[in-house]
């Protein structure tokens, strides 16, 4: 599999640590570690598969414990909330503001990749959308469930 991040996983979790430091905030150990996993899978993993992988390296690693994590890297804007395939997935941009991150996530529901894309205008007419039957968005993603060209090619074949 390809990786999808721009950078290099020592790059983006320097960046990730630096990002901390100037926010006032402590990228932990544990934090640190479960980031490491999901920019070495470079798809979506669920809570539970993060834990798999982390209690091979920490045996005694609990559930809250990974979730506590997932929870303050997603406050940080170091990894994204998948609703699509119920998981998890580490920003490719997360030497960028948090506040600047693409508007689309195309998200693979056959393997977890997920790609993200920069599309302030098609972001911008959802919104329109919504606010026209007086709805807002929620969340500063939208995610487009779909199949990766690595699944379509392993359905052609």
């Amino acid at each position: 599999m390809t990786c999808p991040y721009p950078h290099s996983i020592e790059q983006s979790l320097a960046e990730a640590n630096s990002l901390c430091m100037a926010r006032g905030k402590r990228l932990t150990p544990i934090r640190e570690q479960v980031l490491t996993l999901m920019l070495k899978n470079g798809r979506g993993l669920k809570a539970y598969e993060l834990l798999e992988q982390m209690q091979a390296i920490h045996p005694s690693s609990k559930p809250a414990t990974i979730y506590r994590a997932l929870e303050f890297l997603e406050e940080e804007g170091f990894i994204h909330r998948l609703d699509a395939i119920n998981g998890w997935t580490a920003c490719q941009h997360i030497h960028e503001d948090a506040h600047q991150h693409h508007d689309l996530l195309a998200v693979c529901t056959e393997c977890g990749t997920v790609q993200e894309i920069s599309a302030p205008e098609i972001n911008q007419q959802l919104k329109n959308l919504l606010q026209a039957v007086g709805f807002s968005q929620n969340a500063p993603q939208t995610e487009i469930r779909a199949t990766c060209p690595n699944c379509q090619q392993h359905k052609e074949a």
